[in-house]
């Protein structure tokens, strides 16, 4: 187990992601002093944050903004995901069109497809596009089962209003002459997707709204918030509106701590990649990858040519416990790596440079949503489930047209308005996440031992009983 270990460990391991110590600096920007007055003050400096702060104030310059943050921008799950600006799925269509109609899902879809679209576009005007790309996304197939669920789900998004230039199935040929995945039977393509380096992104839309005359405090910890106000470790923050920003770190909020479920999310990234071990992947452009399989895998070719594998790993702590600077258990780094050798023989021995961790929030049906209690003042968005790069600029630009007063296509979205119940109490979470997590691994395996079309029937009880 020690030779394991030390094949597998990378020398780095937290320090919050390889995005934000490749470059973010280490300065913090100035805390909260004392109590102030705004007209909305935003709690978290991730990317629901810093696009509301930046709509509202290309809409109404006059207003005064503040956004608080607990440790630096990008700290949380902006700075540490797997870099996908993805559009598909909007979230449960079935769910949507079931409490807002068919027509009001697919909406919601096209507004996601909008929303790649208004974040590369607004990140090339505004100076922060550096590591951007958009060349699409790709689900690789690489056992019957997969193959199956993915043409399902062609098939399914056909009918929830993809058109036929949303979305291409791949033959292994043609999957090959993109990215060349060992045992691929064939997968899909959609251009609803770019590829974005998540520090370098979230560090200059924060410069751009400290330029439109937002000011973000870092190093200040809200403990609760209430009717137009922020009750912080440094003061009190009274505002005409207040948004909730956290994500996965909502549970942080007084009275919030079961609203949505802090799941871990792991990647390692490998050294710089050779020119020959380029070659033999052939995966030259910056089309992300994932795979059909339910403890999914996701991939990313970075602009420095590396290559970035991301897993659930261990998806839930007890007692929505994770690591504060996002270290990896040594188990999720050797599953990611094994995985990697899967997908790449020729890649198999390459070294790594780091690992790292992080939390999405979970909402209890899978189902983002942004919420307006006008009472109160008090907004809140999150639960994007792994679209969080698109999901959080729909949901911003949504949160500016509510506080505006403003009926627009967009406050019609079936997610406003919309609220899951909360996580169950522990241990009966932990006990849930756990076991389903282990159905959906004996389901992987399973499925690429009996190789069959139909998709295993421990996954498909998994998915009811989950809500996925």
């Amino acid at each position: 187990m020690t030779q394991q270990t030390h094949l597998y460990s990378s020398p780095v391991n937290g320090e919050i992601s390889f995005w934000m110590r490749s470059s973010v600096g280490t300065e913090r920007r100035a805390p909260l002093i004392g109590d102030t007055s705004v007209d909305v003050a935003i709690v978290g400096g991730g990317l629901t944050g810093l696009w509301t702060a930046y709509y509202l104030k290309k809409a109404r310059p006059e207003l005064e903004i503040a956004i608080l943050e607990k440790e630096k921008v990008g700290f949380g799950a902006s700075g540490r995901n797997g870099g996908w600006m993805s559009a598909e799925p909007a979230g449960q269509f079935r769910r949507y069109a079931k409490s807002g109609g068919v027509e009001s899902a697919r909406a919601l879809q096209r507004e996601m497809f909008g929303a790649v679209h208004e974040s590369v576009e607004v990140a090339r005007a505004e100076g922060f596009a550096e590591d951007l790309v958009h060349d699409g996304l790709i689900h690789a197939a690489t056992n019957a089962a997969q193959l199956g669920r993915a043409r399902a789900h062609i098939s399914e998004m056909k009918e929830q209003g993809w058109g036929d230039e949303d979305v291409f199935e791949l033959s292994p040929s043609q999957l090959a002459d993109r990215v060349r995945i060992e045992g691929a039977r064939g997968g899909y393509w959609t251009p609803h997707c770019a590829r974005v380096h998540p520090a370098k992104y979230t560090r200059g839309l924060a410069e751009t709204v400290e330029r439109l005359g937002v000011t973000i405090f870092e190093g200040t910890t809200a403990l609760s918030v209430e009717p137009h106000r922020v009750n912080t470790d440094r003061g009190v923050v009274s505002a005409k509106f207040v948004v909730e920003a956290l994500e996965g770190y909502t549970l942080s909020l007084k009275g919030k701590a079961r609203k949505l479920l802090p799941m871990n999310s792991s990647m390692v990234v490998t050294e710089r990649l050779t020119d020959a071990q380029l070659d033999a992947v052939n995966w030259h452009g910056a089309e992300l990858v994932g795979d059909m399989a339910h403890s999914f895998t996701y991939m990313h070719r970075t602009q420095d040519g590396r290559i970035a594998i991301g897993g659930r790993g261990v998806p839930y702590n007890f007692r929505s416990g994770f690591d504060r600077d996002g270290r990896t258990a040594d188990s999720a780094v050797l599953q990611l790596k094994k995985r990697l050798g899967e997908v790449f023989p020729v890649l198999r021995n390459v070294s790594l440079a780091q690992s790292w961790s992080g939390v999405l929030g979970v909402p209890r049906d899978w189902c983002a949503a942004v919420n307006f209690d006008r009472s109160s003042g008090v907004l809140s968005a999150g639960g994007y489930v792994g679209h969080g790069l698109s999901g959080t600029n729909l949901a911003a630009r949504t949160m500016r047209d509510l506080i505006l007063g403003e009926d627009t296509k967009l406050t019609k979205l079936p997610w406003v308005g919309r609220q899951a119940r909360n996580w169950e109490f522990e241990p009966v979470r932990w006990l849930g996440a756990t076991a389903l997590y282990k159905v959906y691994g004996y389901a992987d395996s399973r499925e690429y031992a009996r190789d069959e079309s139909k998709t295993h029937w421990t996954a498909r009880a998994a998915n009811l009983v989950s809500g996925r």
